[in-house]
């Protein structure tokens, strides 16, 4: 008897002690309390956004060197490499035979005066007998046609003589524009002509330069509302020169003007940008980065990226009212910005979103809300949109 009363208290006890268990967790649901959130508080900034385009610098202005005489070159001029200045001689071809060339000119010139000075004398003489009636008229007229041809001649003599000078002036090469000039691509002892189609040397002026940018022809709308937001600019809409490891030059250039052609076989629009070049920092036919702005909002909404829930590809987030409990809202993002994604739609001004604790969310339960602090500044790089 015993043995079963002490069986019976053991199988009670173990009952009790299973439906103890078992309503344990069930106690600790009902008394759990909201699930701790953190917000932000929705509020317009000012955002001014960039984006980082590659580029390539051109020569501010270029000067093919060439010749426009043909002969033999003597001489070169120049240091390969140095800075020249508008008309200093660069290369100096043979002069001997222009010079012998000038001389005939010279001489046919002095031969066609002395032809000119005799026929005046000669003309001159028959005119008072031509008067008198003591020479025929035909007489005359021929002395006086003899008189203009021989001025003619005079004429055509000078012409010839000042074409003579200046191949003779075009014998010394000069530089049309100051600039650095490059190595020299021929050498003494060459011989050049005006058809030529290989340069003698380049001169490119480098103190100011061109950054050209491809941007695709898919935001040249926005490109020009961006142009129009600073049109009020005296110098133009700003833009930085970036290196490869994304360091800024000491330089500012300025957007010179955007190009109304598309690029059929790339869909890309021409930006070309003008950057003062002091010290000579950027070369021609470098690759760089442009970091050129994009867009501007006074007032734009913003909210953290990782407050943005996507289901199904399409962007939510979690919004707590003024009751603490929480809904999903759609919202159309835009560009995203050192972390936060501009609001299209979807959210207004001073609604609470949540930032941390979203993965235990449901609609319309209760939660515990600390407030947070995030910035965005106001100039912004744009990565990406949606």
């Amino acid at each position: 008897m015993k043995i079963r009363h002490l069986c019976r208290n053991f199988v009670f006890c173990a009952m009790l002690l299973a439906v103890l268990v078992g309503c344990g967790p069930a106690g600790q649901e009902v008394d759990s309390p909201p699930p701790r959130v953190s917000i932000v508080t929705i509020a317009p900034v000012s955002l001014e956004l960039t984006e980082d385009l590659p580029a390539r610098v051109a020569p501010f202005r270029l000067a093919e060197i060439r010749p426009q005489v043909s002969g033999i070159v003597q001489r070169r001029l120049f240091e390969q490499g140095e800075g020249v200045r508008a008309g200093q001689p660069l290369f100096e071809i043979n002069p001997a035979p222009f010079r012998a060339e000038v001389e005939t000119a010279e001489a046919a010139l002095q031969k066609a005066e002395a032809e000119l000075a005799s026929a005046r004398k000669h003309a001159a003489r028959l005119e008072p007998l031509v008067r008198a009636e003591a020479i025929s008229r035909q007489v005359y007229d021929d002395a006086v046609s003899k008189r203009q041809t021989a001025a003619a001649d005079v004429a055509e003599a000078r012409a010839t003589l000042s074409r003579r000078r200046l191949d003779l002036e075009f014998s010394t090469v000069k530089s049309p524009i100051a600039g650095r000039i490059d190595q020299e691509l021929v050498t003494e002892g060459a011989l050049v002509a005006s058809s030529d189609s290989k340069p003698m040397a380049r001169v490119q002026q480098i103190d100011k330069v061109y950054v050209d940018i491809q941007r695709p022809a898919s935001s040249l709308e926005t490109l020009q509302d961006t142009l129009a937001t600073h049109a009020s600019l005296e110098k133009g809409l700003p833009v930085n020169i970036l290196r490869s490891n994304g360091t800024p030059y000491d330089v500012t250039g300025r957007v010179l003007f955007s190009s109304i052609n598309v690029d059929a076989s790339t869909g890309g629009v021409l930006l070309r940008v003008i950057v003062d070049n002091p010290q000579h920092r950027l070369l021609p036919g470098m690759f760089v980065r442009a970091r050129v702005p994009s867009a501007s909002y006074a007032n734009a909404l913003t909210v953290p990226q990782q407050s943005v829930v996507r289901i199904g590809g399409k962007p939510y987030v979690w919004v707590v009212d003024a009751g603490d409990t929480v809904k999903m809202v759609a919202v159309q993002l835009g560009e995203l910005t050192n972390g936060s994604y501009r609001v299209r739609s979807g959210l207004k001004e001073g609604q609470n979103v949540v930032v941390e604790g979203t993965a235990r969310l449901s609609d319309g339960i209760r939660v515990n809300a600390r407030d947070v602090k995030m910035s965005v500044s106001p100039s912004a790089s744009a990565a990406s949109s949606f």
